[in-house]
Order: structure tokens, then sequence, then C-alpha cells
């Protein structure tokens, strides 16, 4: 299991540390209607809800089978979101992101992501990632792009029309002899 006292990654902005009972307050008062409105999930219900829910990415960081990452200003630790790299035993992990809305537009969700592809490729040796995204939900097709993602299927929610990205590994995290 990832401890946050053992993993912290660093931009110079930003740093990302596991996620752990101490994050649920803060996250908890981050997650809004317009939020969700672009994700496959809604706000839970109520506290115990949400409690239930994080207990869950604790058990899979235990069993390696997925990471969430809480993001925090460098200067100060504000908390920012959360991102995450999911179904990490299957070929193609996937990725996920979220910001505070008031903390929209800054960049701060394709600065996370890279850090976390970064971290995923080099400590668990992942060569690429599907990032589903809805259809609608530009800036967040601009952070699979910006990544060199491209788009490789669709899916249908009940909620929206999504699309698939995939996502390589950076040049730098490839063995050589890859391109």
């Amino acid at each position: 299991m990832l401890q946050p006292d053992e993993t912290r990654i660093e931009s110079n902005r930003l740093w990302l540390t596991p996620f752990s009972a101490k994050d649920a307050d803060a996250t908890l008062a981050c997650i809004t209607p317009s939020l969700t409105r672009y994700m496959g999930w809604d706000p839970p219900a109520n506290r115990e809800s949400f409690d239930r829910i994080w207990q869950t990415w604790l058990h899979a960081q235990t069993d390696g089978t997925d990471y969430v990452f809480v993001i925090r200003q460098r200067d100060g630790g504000s908390f920012l979101g959360l991102v995450g790299v999911h179904h990490v035993k299957q070929a193609i992990p996937e990725l996920g992101v979220w910001i505070r809305e008031d903390r929209h537009r800054e960049g701060i969700g394709r600065e996370a992501v890279r850090l976390v592809v970064e971290w995923a490729c080099s400590t668990l040796d992942v060569q690429r990632f599907n990032y589903p995204v809805a259809e609608e939900n530009h800036p967040s097709r601009r952070i699979a792009e910006s990544l060199g993602g491209t788009v490789t299927g669709h899916s249908e929610t009940p909620k929206f029309v999504s699309v698939i990205y995939q996502i390589p590994a950076p040049v730098t995290c490839e063995s050589p002899g890859q391109a």
C-alpha cells in the first residue's frame, strides 16, 4: 500500500500524496452537483456514504489495483482535487481527475495527470493509459490531447456520451528501443 508519508509526487507548484482518511473532509467539501456533471458518479448523499466510498479507495490501494492521489498546492498545501490511476492490473490502466471548481482553468488538471502518468510509468511500468471523458467536457479532453492522447473508442453512460482516449507513456519513461 502507498503510505502518505512514503510517496510524494511533486512539481514546482503541486504535490500529490496518496489519499488517506485525513483528506476526507477537504475532498467531500469540494464535491458538488456541477462538478460531477461530467463524471460517471454523483455527489454522495451524505457523509456516511462518502466514508464508504473513500474506504474502498484505501482497500484498492492496499490491493495495488487503484491509486488515488490528493492534489495540493505546493505553497500552503491547499486542497485542489484528486487524480487517480485505476484498474492497474489490467493491460491498460485508466486515469481520472477532478479539480475543485474555484480552481478550474489554471492547468492544474493537466499538470496533475502528467505527474501521475510519469509516476505510474516509472513505478508501475505502465506503458499506456485509457482516459474516458464526457464528449462535451472540452477542458478534460484538452488534458488528454496535451499528453498525446488519441480517441480510441466511445461509450455511453446514463449521464452522457464519452470518448475514450489512449495516452502513451512519456518518451522519458519508455524503455530503449520503444517508440
